[in-house]
């Protein structure tokens, strides 16, 4: 058992649930450089991702939005990695904190913006654009609602068409941290 889900090994998987592996394994977030583990030393999937393995059809779907979320929106990488580790502060969620951290000083954030992040405040040198992006994910977790000024503001900035991608990355790490949370995902061994 991995925790409260068993650790479904790669080679005995049966074919939907190879099909999901193959493609979290094998997808986007295998390609160029690896930031965090996909896969224990066994080939076994890491965090969220072998929970997808528990029910391939729902896995399958979920692998798809979370792929689309990371690699086919408009968002910039530093607001899309800020709004994920606000909503990993958030919800205390060390496994999507472990992933995202790395990502984020990869495509830029301080040691400063991190902190700040991590304490829930919004770094003083986050631009316009990303201190909307904090302050709209902040928002949707309190309150599950934009308000109308809120709204405006963000599609102002935003646009429409990143806002709505903006909505949907919080729903899904939210998900993602639910779901964490309730089969008691550890972090990979040897992290802290």
């Amino acid at each position: 058992m991995h925790q409260r889900l068993p650790k479904y090994a790669p080679d005995a998987l049966a074919p939907e649930r190879r099909a999901v592996y193959d493609a979290i394994a094998g997808g986007p977030r295998a390609a160029g450089p690896q930031l965090f583990r996909l896969t224990d030393s066994d080939g076994a999937l890491e965090g969220p991702f072998n929970a997808m393995l528990a029910s391939p059809g729902v896995g399958m779907a979920l692998q798809r939005l979370g792929a689309a979320i990371r690699f086919e929106t408009g968002l910039s990488d530093r607001c899309r990695e800020i709004a994920i580790l606000t909503l990993a502060a958030a919800r205390d969620s060390a496994f999507e904190w472990y992933a995202h951290e790395r990502v984020g000083r990869q495509v830029g954030l301080t040691q400063d913006e991190l902190d700040a992040l991590r304490d829930h405040q919004s770094p003083a040198s986050l631009s316009p654009t990303e201190s909307v992006t904090r302050d709209t994910v902040v928002a949707l977790l309190d309150h599950r609602d934009l308000d109308d000024e809120q709204f405006e503001l963000a599609r102002d900035v935003l646009g429409l068409e990143r806002l709505v991608e903006l909505v949907t990355l919080t729903g899904y790490y939210d998900l993602l941290a639910l779901s964490l949370r309730v089969f008691r995902v550890p972090l990979p061994d040897d992290e802290a």
